[in-house]
């Protein structure tokens, strides 16, 4: 089962990050934790890898609705979002919050979902069309 939904927009990492916290504000979402993988290996190490950012995206009110209708899914949130690059090409995806349904089992958790990936795929889609 793929687990993500995955756009390669036109432009620069840099340009392409920022493009995405745009999106994803646009869409409800802010940004609870950012992690740096190429600098925190660099870091801890020493290796040397590609950019590669890992964005904790929340909408509240539908993290609300999931924790309403489970309180373990927070195992499975924010729901992240990867800005990476590979070769020339930078890649950005984002976890299908359909996962969510999936591992959980918690029927009640499928409108949340829903939601999610509209909004997920709608943020998603505007880097698409619009490059970064």
């Amino acid at each position: 089962m793929p687990y993500d939904r995955t756009v390669k927009p036109a432009g620069t990492f840099e340009a392409t990050v920022e493009a995405v916290r745009r999106a994803l504000a646009e869409q409800g979402f802010g940004i609870l934790t950012e992690i740096d993988v190429q600098a925190t290996l660099k870091a801890k190490l020493d290796h040397d890898m590609e950019p590669y950012l890992i964005l904790g995206a929340c909408n509240p009110p539908l993290a609300r609705q999931a924790l309403d209708a489970d309180r373990s899914v927070g195992l499975l949130l924010p729901c992240n979002v990867v800005v990476r690059t590979d070769g020339d090409q930078v890649i950005v995806q984002a976890i299908d919050p359909s996962t969510m349904v999936a591992l959980t089992g918690v029927d009640a958790m499928a409108p949340v979902a829903d939601e999610a990936t509209r909004r997920l795929d709608a943020a998603l889609a505007s880097l698409a069309e619009g490059g970064a």
